[in-house]
């Protein structure tokens, strides 16, 4: 035990001795959060089926069309808000009215490590099936069924949904470019 404590650092010290001091509040954080997300499994499984039965999409995957996949991903996002989100924004709102009241001198011990990752990554994905589904809903295969989708059509699809994505962020880059030339060469030295 001795040789455990010499390994650590303050930083880990003072956060087990706040842990210790805290550990009710922070077995039902855990506990909510298991719960929260057990609830969110649960909403979507309880949501595909009744989708299904509902009439809402197809049951055989190969029938979805472009409309069916935008209409299930925003009743599903919905019914998560609603059944999950709510009751986890009050669980943060009352974590947080909590953290307000451990006194100044426990949380001064404290600090965060942050990452220096970055985390753009998960942004890249929806944007890009966002554009998909644009590209889909332009060239009127809006009520399609997505297997009738030729590898060639998503292939073409995609070159020119990355296509949009460069023109988008290249325009832009541009003009700067040129305004930042243009500036450089009028300064004088």
């Amino acid at each position: 035990m001795t040789q455990q404590n010499q390994n650590q650092t303050p930083t880990e010290a003072n956060w087990q001795l706040f842990l210790r001091k805290h550990w009710p509040a922070f077995a039902i954080f855990i506990a909510a959060a298991i719960l929260a997300v057990a609830g969110a499994v649960y909403v979507f499984i309880w949501f595909t089926g009744n989708a299904q039965s509902t009439g809402l999409v197809p049951s055989t995957l190969g029938l979805w069309t472009m409309g069916n996949v935008v209409l299930f991903i925003l009743h599903a996002i919905f019914w998560e808000l609603v059944l999950i989100g709510i009751p986890v924004a009050l669980g943060a709102i009352v974590a947080w009215q909590w953290w307000k009241r451990v006194s100044e001198a426990e949380k001064r011990n404290l600090s965060w490590e942050r990452s220096r990752s970055g985390r753009a990554g998960g942004v890249i994905s929806p944007l890009l099936f966002i554009a998909f589904v644009l590209k889909v809903y332009v060239d009127g295969n809006w009520n399609v069924a997505i297997s009738t989708y030729t590898l060639d059509y998503v292939v073409g699809s995609m070159v020119t949904v990355l296509l949009w994505i460069v023109a988008i962020f290249a325009i832009p880059a541009t003009i700067g470019l040129i305004w930042w030339i243009r500036h450089g060469i009028n300064k004088k030295p």
